[in-house]
């Protein structure tokens, strides 16, 4: 069993989780329009509290600690989720996919909207399931790299796939086995978030953007090009235009990675590091180019017909957000019942025409083409098999990787 040793945030973790509040996926996406405003000073400080508490680690066994499953006497779930990642009906008041699910098998899910940051919501739950107790949450949705972190150290209970046939059949195979829970035992994507790069056409001018090559090196677009402040996306794609995989890269790939970047950065080709403000530049022009997230471009090209994007030959990078079912939660089945639920076409399709994000779901097409047919068709919401296939996935780190990865990068970005 691992134990958890409550370490204090390093310099560079904490630039790190400054960098996430300011700009990255812990500011104003659809997603989490929300988390911006909890304040950096609200998750540094309960993390460097709750770490310098010597909180002992929780007893494991195979798989987590189960308790009395209360599922068929209590016909309910209590979901933890990010803010705007549920479809809602007009009213603003109704969940259509969850109201559907109720109706059909009678368990009421109180939905939550209470994860604003991955750090800040580790922060919340770490004293509880550190402690062997319950969290009061039967499913909750984390990023990957905390996903792996909780299945480490087995503070979530693994699944039992006899509940989970939707699921096993209908997953896309290019989330099916990450390296941090192979052959998802103790947890399913919820949606995954896809990197690719974005362009302005009309700031372009007939330049050609087709790699990250073509941002760092032509110098056309000198002071025109961005990059993101998240270190896996912005590295990640690095590495694939070099000829490394993201998925087994080494120290000596990492630094070269770093070197490459910051050449961008002293000859001015580089004109910032940004979070999910890079989009009023790329509207605007103010950046030609630039690495962004999939989920921002959908919604940019339904507002801006100069806007578009190129996945490289090289490939993109891809992430999930998941769900998993804590230690000792008291509704497991129910909860299983409710994952499996949202991989059957019909309500995945729902979802996935409210939220635009990268549909984990196998067979949804034809479903999301009756709601949305411009959805259907996108590749950055139902990528078809050739984009699949150039989907890569940042690798597991070590806690100390963690911390020199993030050092150099935090060098680089002048964070």
């Amino acid at each position: 069993m691992e134990q958890y040793e409550p370490d204090r945030l390093s310099p560079a973790q904490v630039a790190a989780i400054r960098r996430s509040f300011r700009g990255g996926r812990a500011a104003m996406t659809r997603r989490s329009l929300l988390r911006a405003s909890t304040g950096g000073a609200l998750a540094l400080g309960g993390l460097g509290t709750l770490s310098a508490c010597g909180i002992p680690a929780a007893g494991k066994t195979a798989g987590g600690t189960s308790a009395e499953d209360r599922s068929a006497k209590e016909k309910t779930i209590n979901f933890s989720n990010w803010t705007e990642y549920m479809d809602v009906d007009d009213s603003g008041k109704h969940h259509p996919t969850l109201d559907a699910f109720t109706k059909r098998t009678g368990i009421k899910v109180k939905y939550t909207e209470d994860i604003n940051d991955n750090n800040e919501f580790f922060g919340k739950v770490k004293p509880q399931l550190a402690a062997g107790q319950d969290t009061g949450r039967d499913i909750i949705v984390l990023t990957d790299w905390l996903a792996a972190r909780l299945i480490r150290l087995g503070w979530v209970q693994k699944l039992d796939p006899s509940l989970l046939p939707h699921a096993f059949a209908n997953l896309s195979q290019q989330f099916r086995s990450p390296d941090w829970d192979p052959g998802r035992a103790y947890s399913y994507p919820w949606q995954g978030i896809s990197t690719v790069i974005a362009f302005n056409k009309k700031a372009l001018d007939g330049v050609e953007v087709k790699s990250v090559s073509d941002l760092l090196d032509n110098p056309k677009l000198k002071g025109r090009v961005g990059f993101l402040t998240e270190m896996r996306d912005t590295i990640g794609m690095t590495l694939l235009d070099m000829g490394r995989a993201p998925e087994k890269f080494t120290d000596d790939d990492y630094d070269a990675a770093i070197a490459r970047l910051q050449k961008g950065v002293d000859n001015g080709q580089i004109r910032r590091f940004t979070g999910n403000d890079y989009t009023s530049d790329l509207t605007k022009g103010d950046l030609a180019a630039c690495i962004a997230w999939a989920g921002d471009v959908v919604q940019l090209k339904a507002d801006s017909p100069d806007v578009d994007f190129v996945v490289p030959d090289s490939g993109y990078l891809t992430s999930s957000d998941n769900m998993l079912i804590p230690n000792r939660a008291r509704h497991k089945t129910n909860a299983e019942r409710l994952m499996d639920y949202y991989y059957e076409p019909e309500p995945a399709a729902e979802l996935a025409a409210y939220i635009n994000y990268v549909c984990p779901v196998d067979g949804v097409k034809d479903e999301l083409a009756k709601i949305d047919e411009d959805a259907a068709n996108n590749p950055l919401i139902i990528p078809d098999k050739a984009m699949q296939a150039k989907s890569h996935a940042f690798r597991s780190l070590s806690a100390e990787e963690e911390t020199a990865y993030e050092a150099k990068f935090a060098k680089l970005t002048g964070a």
